[in-house]
């Protein structure tokens, strides 16, 4: 293994909360940090070693960003395809870009899904509205229509109640305007009948070892995540299910750092797989304080070349997204021992913003 020593630098593209606890995650094991990213006074910067604010097209800053740190990772998989093959070639680079490809891509992500077993819900690929007609008759409504790409926290989504809001929806993912490019521009997904939605974590090292968080029960309000709670109310088979299938796709993808992969649970226990992330997730934030290794150390120790530890829960956990005017209701929070409070350094409470998010610890109960 490429092991790190302490002092080294940690490159991390994305400047954003993830990338804020992140650095935090690093220098408690003596890593410097380097963020690069378009937004001043973000999250990241604002704890980081150096910070560089310039754009991901940016190739100077890119290349000066490269020569300054001893490897890259990223804090969210949907940078510019250019921006990442221009690090690559200069630095090396964790999680590789063959696993950010396939993880920003809705179609090649289902496809993958294929490939190491794990089934998804019905889809169809999506390039035009009369695709969106046709699909409609093999997949009935109600359905949803999301963009391939660059869609997050019910961002380039579009609901269909029946199959006269197929034009509606159509110039609602694509904002009345034509659609060019290579590849499927969005995806046709059936509506799930499910009983909960959970995710499970994975950290692969530069070893091959795995290993993985246990699932979360998540749930979401306004399309973000709300809550997640763990132990989730799932069966020990289900739950070892779900961390068979982060484990398969981890492993095929040959990612080193983490990868976090959100499914369905059907009423007869089966398991959908929605979509999946590289890097850490808002449903592994219960692990920071539920657990003796939280995700991000363990997605340090992986890029950094550090053996991975087993991730045990010692307590039961609820976490809280404060989003918005949330952050406004800290008092109750504050007087509470068992809460553990992360803001992320946002000045400005905005409608749908994440401002942090809050653990609720109870005794260990199974």
């Amino acid at each position: 293994m490429q092991r790190l020593s302490p002092g080294a630098t940690l490159g991390i593209l994305g400047n954003g909360q993830l990338g804020r606890m992140l650095c935090l995650a690093a220098a408690r094991l003596g890593y410097r940090t380097h963020v690069f990213g378009p937004e001043a006074d973000s999250p990241a910067e604002q704890v980081a070693t150096v910070s560089t604010v310039a754009d991901y097209s940016d190739e100077t800053a890119l290349a000066t960003f490269s020569a300054a740190v001893d490897v890259v990772t990223f804090e969210f998989e949907n940078v510019p395809a250019a921006a990442a093959a221009f690090l690559a070639a200069h630095t090396q680079v964790r999680p590789s870009w063959r696993a950010l490809e396939v993880c920003q891509d809705r179609v090649k992500e289902k496809q993958f899904f294929a490939t190491i077993k794990a089934t998804t819900p019905a889809w169809r690929a999506i390039n035009a509205q009369a695709d969106l007609e046709a699909a409609l008759k093999d997949i009935p409504a109600p359905a949803v229509l999301k963009t391939a790409r660059f869609g997050y926290d019910g961002k380039g989504q579009a609901k269909l109640r029946s199959a006269a809001d197929a034009s509606a929806a159509w110039n609602a993912v694509t904002g009345g305007k034509a659609v060019q490019g290579n590849g499927a521009f969005a995806v046709l997904e059936a509506f799930v009948d499910f009983t909960c939605e959970i995710s499970v974590i994975a950290a692969r090292g530069q070893d091959g070892k795995i290993v993985c968080f246990e699932p979360s029960e998540n749930v979401h309000a306004n399309h973000m995540l709300d809550t997640s709670t763990v132990p989730a109310r799932v069966s020990a088979a289900t739950a070892a299910e779900a961390r068979g299938i982060a484990t398969r796709a981890i492993e095929a993808l040959d990612l080193v750092g983490l990868l976090a992969v959100e499914m369905f649970v059907t009423p007869a226990g089966g398991l959908l797989c929605n979509e999946m992330a590289p890097r850490p997730h808002n449903s592994g934030h219960w692990t920071q304080d539920a657990c003796g290794t939280d995700q991000f150390e363990q997605m340090v120790r992986a890029v950094a070349g550090l053996p991975l530890v087993d991730p045990a829960r010692h307590a039961d956990v609820v976490m809280h997204n404060l989003v918005g005017e949330d952050v406004n209701d800290l008092d109750r929070y504050l007087a509470d021992p068992a809460a553990r409070i992360h803001l992320y350094g946002k000045r400005e409470a905005r409608p749908g913003r994440k401002m942090g998010h809050v653990n609720i610890l109870k005794p260990k109960s199974g």
